[in-house]
């Protein structure tokens, strides 16, 4: 008779709140003043109040903290409506509404500057942050697909979505909001990526004319 470990749901529940707790105030210490270069298992572990021992069995690494902290940011920030904005029937619709989550979402956080400043000097950082947005890029490229002529060619797609990730970035959205509010960052940026998609629709506009 095989055996398999029972796992209480009040110890299940205790252990999902203790990571919860790990998690902010992982991100915590990420807003604060200290230094970047001082973010670690025992800074968090210290912060949370467990031992360092826990935060490792829970994450496993440094790396592995800061990707669980980014998630949960993204999850905070409205991040989860994508879905929803992928599955409208019209992709330009979709593009658009994209836009403006991730207009609201570089807007909500003031870390979310420190954060990618941290890309230059911390490894870690940088690969957790690469990592999602590349996720940012493929929901880009599948749009661009749904609304690219056929005749489009690979080239001239693959410039659409570069052109567009660079658009959508935390970077870009930095330097227009210098100046602008949130809603005129917003429709600038929808702007820029619909004449980023005109080279990929020119062809059929032709052809209509004609």
């Amino acid at each position: 008779m095989s055996t398999r470990p029972y796992l209480s749901p009040v110890r299940t529940a205790a252990a999902a709140a203790k990571r919860d707790r790990v998690i902010e105030a992982a991100a915590g210490l990420l807003r604060g003043n200290a230094s970047i270069a001082s973010f670690s298992l025992d800074a968090v572990a210290k912060a949370a109040g467990v031992t360092r021992l826990t935060v490792y069995h829970q994450f496993g690494s440094r790396q592995g903290l800061l990707e669980a902290v980014f998630d949960d940011i993204a999850r905070q920030g409205g991040l989860t409506e994508i879905a929803d904005a992928m599955a409208m029937p019209d992709p330009r619709a979709a593009l658009d509404r994209l836009v403006e989550i991730f207009c609201a979402f570089w807007n909500r956080d003031p870390a979310m500057g420190r954060l990618h400043e941290a890309m230059a000097t911390d490894p870690e950082f940088a690969q957790a942050l690469l990592e999602r947005n590349e996720r940012r890029r493929k929901a880009f490229d599948v749009l661009v697909k749904r609304i690219a002529a056929k005749s489009a060619s690979p080239r001239a797609r693959q410039d659409a979505v570069d052109m567009i990730f660079a658009l959508t970035s935390f970077a870009t959205f930095a330097m227009l909001s210098q100046d602008r509010s949130l809603d005129g960052v917003c429709e600038l940026v929808k702007f820029a990526c619909r004449s980023a998609l005109d080279p990929l629709l020119s062809g059929t506009r032709t052809r209509r004319a004609s």
